[in-house]
């Protein structure tokens, strides 16, 4: 059974970063190998793992469409197509393989690119001991069910009022879509002091959150995402690393 984190907050507050380091985290914890999925449509969580997604799932399933339609997958079932093109389009790196959803692609409704990313999941996560999975902004992919629960949710924000209000009502979508969860982390990340904004230990209460992380804002970490460099090479001694290890010790893992 596959540990599955699931990393979910508003767009701009720094969750594909996390969600790399997370995985890299996992992988110098001896917790490998690790799949990490990228269900954001804005593909980029492969930039910050050093790897390249050339096919996602939304290509795949329109070449699997065009074959289909041109009699080329003749003798296999539609769903047995698609499964072939999802394995081909797996990245594979020596710890950790990634599978990315795209955008859709030509005409059709964007829910069946979803379906098949959950279809996906389902088959491959059995393959993996540790699964992280990078959302797009807000619980749509989770509130879809591309998977039913998750073991640790990650809800990210900055440390504005603005930014912890937006927490707040996503935790209140995780309850009216029914999405489960075995602990959940909120992480606010790009702190610019040291202490926690009150606000934020008392959104923690009111979630009833088992850890209230707070990450600073790092000008090294800063430069590595505008170089688009591989977050493999971050630092242990990175602060932002050393938090990450934090949360991921307190989770048991």
């Amino acid at each position: 059974m596959s540990y599955l984190i699931g990393i979910s907050g508003k767009g701009g507050v720094g969750k594909t970063t996390l969600s790399a380091l997370i995985v890299r985290r996992l992988i110098a914890r001896g917790k490998k190998p690790v799949l990490a999925v990228d269900a954001d449509p804005n593909t980029c969580l492969d930039s910050n793992l050093g790897v390249r997604a050339e096919n996602t799932i939304g290509r795949v399933r329109e070449s699997a469409r065009r074959e289909a339609a041109k009699g080329l997958g003749a003798g296999i079932s539609k769903q047995q197509l698609l499964e072939m093109k999802i394995a081909e389009s797996l990245v594979e790196a020596p710890d950790f393989d990634l599978i990315a959803m795209g955008r859709s692609e030509g005409p059709g409704c964007y829910c069946y690119a979803n379906n098949v990313l959950k279809q996906a999941i389902h088959t491959i996560s059995n393959e993996y001991p540790y699964v992280v999975l990078d959302n797009e902004a807000g619980m749509e992919n989770l509130s879809r069910r591309i998977v039913q629960q998750v073991d640790l949710l990650v809800m990210v924000a900055d440390p504005s009022r603005r930014g912890l209000d937006t927490l707040k009502r996503l935790h209140e979508v995780t309850g009216e879509m029914e999405i489960t969860y075995g602990k959940l982390a909120l992480v606010i990340n790009r702190m610019r002091r040291d202490e926690l904004p009150d606000y934020a230990l008392a959104l923690k209460k009111e979630t009833g959150a088992d850890f209230l992380i707070g990450i600073p804002d790092n000008q090294e970490l800063a430069e590595f995402g505008e170089n688009g460099k591989n977050m493999a090479d971050v630092p242990p001694e990175n602060p932002v690393v050393q938090r990450i290890d934090g949360l991921l010790a307190d989770a048991g893992l």
